[in-house]
């Protein structure tokens, strides 16, 4: 599952990228998942001038879900309940929803922020 940071440079700025996170998207043989999670923080974060985007957000997940052969994960209420089992090592909401998901979920999570190292899961960078 990519974390939001992960999709917005995969479509901005690809060299940001690790060169294992770009193989992932060049493998045509990977699932990757786009939690509605990261939907919802694009949305929100463009809707209050924190984030610029070249094209609405329905357009931009649409975009990543056609042509870049992302797979749409939404958030449960299973994924919710999990929120209260996580440790308080990472404050940002958004971060924890993502957290919460890929446990419950059983799957790693592509990000580069480091502070979710502190947790019992498998990050890709």
């Amino acid at each position: 599952m990519l974390d939001t940071h992960v999709l917005l440079w995969w479509l901005s700025a690809p060299d940001r990228l690790s060169a294992r996170c770009r193989a992932l998207f060049d493998d045509p043989e990977r699932q990757l998942l786009l939690s509605s999670v990261s939907t919802a923080e694009i949305a929100i974060k463009s809707s209050i001038g924190r984030l610029e985007l070249p094209i609405p957000v329905g357009e931009l997940v649409t975009q990543a879900l056609r042509e870049d052969g992302l797979t749409p994960l939404a958030f449960e209420h299973r994924h919710a309940a999990a929120l209260a089992t996580l440790p308080l090592h990472h404050r940002d909401p958004f971060d924890r929803m993502l957290l919460a998901q890929a446990l419950t979920e059983g799957i790693p999570l592509a990000s580069a922020d480091r502070a979710l190292l502190e947790y019992d899961i498998e990050i890709l960078w």
